[in-house]
């Protein structure tokens, strides 16, 4: 390291002089804001437990508490015309470009129709349960409808974990290498009924005026009841129009589900837009048995 090169913490507000008085009246403001919650109806009993409804479930966020900020005034192109045909992981994007979650919560979002697998755990015919896994798969992606912000990077070993009692599941995740950037997950039912698990690779690939996201690694559903154990992988993603106009997404590939117990195999294809964009968002497939 050259001597003239120098390297600064962060300088947090805890830092200055002045800091302590004001963290000391926050945490008074705090303190009594916790002491009033408590009052009422013991919505919060033991430290640490989070607040339920009447009913007993428990109150999950449902939008966040800033809006979203416009990326119009950021160009883009200014950082990207130096990395056509380049892997995007390798590059610095400004973070008007993120969305405000990490990667690992993103993922946590292919439990959203996660009533497909229970229904699937208690279909009695291979065939069924295969068309309820397929529907599942293809489940997974329909959170990215207009999802065109980037998910920061995990940590290497940072993790999540997610706990949904009124929808039978418990889904934690990690960031198990950092380059290049893989994600690991893991979930399973409350009931026993199912487990969940796999790792993803996003490649990322800017191609001048769109951006492509290759999701590589093997998805794995297992359903304990049946001893049945389901394999895919997901779509490529592609982001159109990042240099100019108005951006839009699209998933497109071959899914094969294979059902390593029966032979079952489900082939999904996901079309690519087209020309007039009559084919944009469209899946089409088939069931086989083993013969």
């Amino acid at each position: 390291m050259n001597g003239e090169e120098e390297f600064f913490d962060a300088v947090t507000g805890f830092d200055s002089d002045n800091s302590s008085g004001e963290f000391s009246e926050a945490h008074q403001k705090v303190t009594g804001m916790i002491d009033l919650d408590t009052s009422k109806n013991n919505r919060i009993g033991k430290i640490g437990e989070r607040p339920s409804q009447e009913n007993g479930i428990q109150k999950h966020r449902t939008s966040l508490p800033a809006p979203m900020f416009s990326r119009s005034d950021f160009s883009v192109w200014t950082i990207l015309k130096k990395c056509v045909g380049l892997e995007l992981s390798k590059i610095t994007m400004p973070i008007a470009f993120n969305e405000p979650l990490s990667f690992l919560q993103r993922i946590t979002e292919y439990m959203e129709h996660v009533y497909l697998i229970h229904r699937a755990s208690c279909q009695p015919q291979p065939l069924e349960r295969m068309q309820s896994v397929a529907a599942f798969a293809v489940s997974a992606v329909a959170s990215q409808w207009e999802r065109t912000g980037k998910p920061f990077n995990p940590l290497l070993g940072e993790t999540y974990e997610l706990i949904r009692e009124d929808l039978g599941f418990r889904f934690i995740s990690e960031q198990v290498s950092h380059h290049p950037p893989i994600s690991a997950f893991h979930s399973e039912g409350l009931n026993h009924d199912f487990l969940f698990h796999g790792s993803i690779y996003p490649k990322l690939k800017f191609w001048g005026k769109s951006v492509e996201a290759e999701p590589r690694g093997t998805i794995t559903l297992e359903l304990l009841k049946h001893n049945e154990a389901y394999t895919w992988t997901n779509p490529t993603c592609c982001v159109h129009n990042v240099i100019i106009g108005k951006l839009w997404i699209e998933q497109y590939g071959t899914v094969e589900i294979l059902n390593h117990r029966t032979g079952h195999k489900c082939v999904l294809h996901f079309k690519p837009c087209g020309l007039f964009g009559k084919e944009l968002h469209k899946v089409e497939g088939h069931i086989q048995d083993k013969k």
